[in-house]
């Protein structure tokens, strides 16, 4: 037993170590805020560590390079100069071994006010959602992360019944199927979720077909279950989500489920929408006057959801949220409280519980890891 015990201690700060995650907070530089932070943070206890911050005008939606040596983010502006009009894509390298990221280049993101950015299967392509704008940019990267200029734009037409949020296409998200063959893009402005095939030779996105939302809900983030065959739509302006059916680039709708309490009357802006690794659970943020997380239930069978509860984010605006990558907790960015905070997930049930810790950060926005 003493051996046992000597064992135990000699290896538990290696396993620790083993644990232990680089988290890569993208903000709006505002008040406190300046730029990309780089955290550490340690999936066995939830404790962090600030490691690092680059500076970047409003780097406000993140993205890692599936070989964890580049850092993509928007800057989401709307600058006007004599050679461009909208919004950048910027390239960072990160360090590894110190957790540092350092600027390559930036190009025009084919848009105004850029909030999403993603990176292909390969690595060497980046897909900018322009909201203002309401287009795609799609932009290669090199092999030493560096960016060309725009390889082809995409404009989305049409508008939505409210006047105010829909007078136009507001591009929200672009997400890359797991075979790297489709772009889904949901479009707040024109209440529908845009498919494209995409030639990843070529280099070019193609017209395939579109999953319509109802009128006036606004489709904001989507996400794909763990095992592909099932896909899920936040809707922002009336805080459901929508399950489909995924096959071949297609959509097939399945359920509308309100993420709200019954009867909640207050302000609506739901945001971000996750599936637990383990694929049992889905959650999904709520701004407005709830600023909340939801947590659901999968049914593995046909992908229906089962809302289990809803814990308050302790702050204001909860926009991005993540799981750390051991599965073991759930971080919710309060935008407006400045602060990033850290929940315990039950995995049997789904449910969140506080562990009293955070990170401070300005006008948290995005979470991405690298291992």
């Amino acid at each position: 037993m003493k051996k046992f015990i000597l064992s135990l201690a000699i290896l538990l700060p290696f396993i620790l170590f083993a644990q232990e995650h680089y988290l890569l907070i993208g903000t709006y530089t505002g008040g406190k805020s300046e730029g990309i932070y780089v955290y550490k943070f340690n999936s066995a206890t939830g404790d962090n560590s600030f490691v690092s911050v680059v500076k970047s005008s409003n780097p406000s939606f993140l993205a890692v390079s599936p070989n964890s040596k580049f850092v993509y983010a928007v800057n989401e502006n709307a600058d006007s100069t004599r050679f461009t009009v909208g919004g950048n894509i910027s390239a960072f390298a990160f360090d590894k071994t110190n957790g540092t990221l350092t600027e390559i280049n930036k190009q025009p993101s084919g848009g105004k006010h850029p909030c999403y950015v993603a990176v292909d299967k390969t690595g060497h392509w980046i897909f900018a959602g322009n909201y203002s704008s309401g287009s795609i940019g799609l932009l290669h990267a090199n092999k030493d992360g560096s960016l060309d200029t725009l390889k082809q734009i995409v404009q989305h037409q049409g508008s939505g019944p409210n006047t105010q949020r829909q007078e136009g296409p507001h591009v929200h998200s672009t997400i890359v199927s797991a075979d790297n063959k489709y772009l889904y893009v949901p479009d707040l402005g024109i209440d529908k979720v845009m498919i494209y095939s995409f030639d990843k030779t070529k280099g070019t996105l193609k017209y395939k077909s579109a999953a319509a939302s109802l009128p006036g809900n606004g489709p904001r983030h989507f996400e794909f279950a763990p095992n592909n065959k099932f896909a899920y739509l936040m809707e922002e302006m009336t805080g459901t989500v929508v399950c489909y059916k995924a096959n071949n680039g297609n959509l097939q709708f399945v359920q509308r489920i309100n993420a709200l309490p019954a009867g909640f009357k207050g302000a609506i802006g739901s945001a971000d929408i996750h599936v637990s690794p383990n694929g049992k659970f889905l959650y999904c943020s709520n701004r407005g006057d709830a600023n909340s997380i939801s947590i659901f239930s999968v049914n593995p069978a046909n992908g229906k959801l089962t809302l289990s509860g809803h814990q308050s984010t302790l702050g204001k605006t909860p926009r991005n949220f993540n799981f750390d990558p051991g599965g073991n907790f759930l971080l919710a960015a309060n935008q407006n409280t400045d602060d990033i905070v850290i929940f315990k997930i039950d995995k049997k049930t789904g449910m969140l519980s506080e562990t009293g810790k955070k990170i401070s950060v300005g006008n948290p926005v995005c979470l991405k890891w690298v291992k």
